[in-house]
């Protein structure tokens, strides 16, 4: 072959093929991918072969099962509970924290300090799930003074309806009151110019309110009832007089007093710091009564824990871990939306949350897709939340079918069982990763 040139042709030399000193590139790329191939077979293919026969022997490995492993699935209590429980994790857990996510993700494009909110969304990524099991597992406690999801809970309902200080109080020997709805009624009728004793017992004085002072013996007033409702109890060698104030016993403040007749409350009152209370002269002939409220249990919040709470608990512990995960990705995704668009929307009249809704929405679909399918995945797997959050007496209630696996084959020594579960699992994330695939191929096509 020849070129023209200004003073003719030249020759071209031919051009030279470059020879891999290792052979064919073929045989170099098997030789690079071989230990990838090795622990691919190892660690997955292995295992994945190995679990799909042990699924169809018995419980000792050494006879054909059929399917009677299967079977279990679909009988077994524990099971079945798993199943239920895992649908409940696949249709809500991916769904909040990916809303969460979403929404994060568009809110914090707004604010300064948009990139230390993500950081703080973000950090409990950084925890392990064993951490972040212990840390939940003291969120919800049942105590208020160690729970802090039931401290809020009890302080936001004590706003409302406060507990009463003496739900242990109640009458002593020779007591002028008798039980009646929750609460106490005299057995006789007071009068005006009548100073009643109210004595109760059952209070520890270290559980007394700390506005309580030395109780006294309320003087008779005319056109008035009076009365003193007082701790009857003074320590100390039987000091005291049974029914009678005595230095040293303690009123009861704050507690509540009802002048009762024909079955309607005619009048009420308030006991003092002392003791000492003041009724008109509208409880002339009536009974008093100390109302149920005052005797009321100290509200100690929502059982987190519980049989009926058990699920969402753990579900929400999750999604305090992957809503900075969703945000994240959901964020790099919003960072590549065409602004002009958002800004032709608002130029035609859309509004903020039209916006949202018609636009920004649609053009992340398919970031959203991933995250919502990643979790999907993921939740499908969920173990360790379970397994450290719920109590023993409740674990039955929140039970996975990956904790449910762990337990045949290692707690009860069900491996054929075991292994059944896992093939079911497998089965379970193929159609996820398979929308996956075609997915991101369809994206690779665009």
């Amino acid at each position: 072959m020849t070129s023209a040139t200004a003073g003719g042709t030249a020759p071209v030399p031919p051009a030279r093929t470059r020879k891999s000193v290792t052979g064919t590139r073929k045989a170099v790329a098997v030789l690079f991918l071989l230990p990838c191939l090795v622990l691919l077979g190892a660690l997955v293919v292995y295992p994945i072969g190995y679990s799909l026969i042990r699924s169809f022997l018995n419980q000792s490995g050494d006879g054909f099962a059929g399917v009677d492993n299967y079977k279990a699935l679909f009988t077994d209590d524990g099971i079945r509970t798993a199943l239920k429980n895992n649908v409940i994790w696949v249709v809500f857990a991916p769904t909040v924290a990916t809303a969460l996510g979403l929404v994060f993700a568009v809110l914090t494009e707004r604010v300064r300090w948009g990139t230390a909110f993500k950081l703080v969304v973000f950090m409990p990524m950084a925890i392990s799930m064993l951490a972040a099991g212990i840390i939940f597992r003291l969120v919800y406690d049942q105590d208020p003074h160690k729970g802090v999801a039931n401290a809020v809970w009890v302080g936001v309902h004590d706003t409302f309806a406060e507990s009463s200080a003496f739900p242990n109080a109640h009458p002593g020997r020779q007591s002028p009151l008798r039980p009646e709805k929750g609460g106490f009624l005299t057995q006789q009728a007071v009068h005006t110019g009548q100073s009643v004793t109210l004595p109760l017992v059952g209070v520890a004085p270290d559980k007394m309110p700390g506005g309580a002072k030395k109780a006294v013996q309320a003087p008779s007033e005319p056109g008035k009832v009076t009365g003193t409702a007082w701790q009857d109890f003074t320590r100390g060698k039987g000091v005291g007089r049974l029914g009678q104030v005595d230095p040293g016993e303690l009123g009861y403040p704050g507690m509540k007093i009802e002048a009762v007749k024909d079955g309607k409350v005619v009048d009420s009152a308030k006991v003092r710091d002392d003791g000492t209370f003041t009724l008109s002269d509208k409880a002339d002939g009536a009974q008093l009564r100390l109302p149920a409220s005052n005797f009321r249990e100290p509200y100690n919040g929502v059982d987190w824990l519980g049989p009926s709470l058990v699920t969402p608990a753990v579900i929400g512990a999750y999604v305090w871990m992957w809503a900075g995960f969703a945000m994240v990705l959901i964020a790099a995704g919003l960072a590549g939306v065409p602004r002009e668009l958002l800004e032709a929307a608002r130029v035609d009249g859309a509004n903020e949350w039209q916006v949202f809704r018609r636009v920004t929405v649609p053009l992340l679909a398919p970031v959203l897709a991933v995250v919502l399918v990643t979790l999907m995945i993921n939740v499908l797997k969920v173990f360790d939340l379970v397994f450290i959050i719920p109590p023993g007496s409740s674990q039955d209630d929140a039970n996975v079918l990956a904790l449910e696996l762990y337990r045949k084959g290692f707690s009860e020594d069900q491996p054929g069982i075991a292994s059944a579960i896992a093939v079911f699992l497998l089965l379970l994330v193929i159609p996820v990763v398979w929308f996956n695939v075609r997915r991101l191929r369809r994206e690779v096509r665009r």
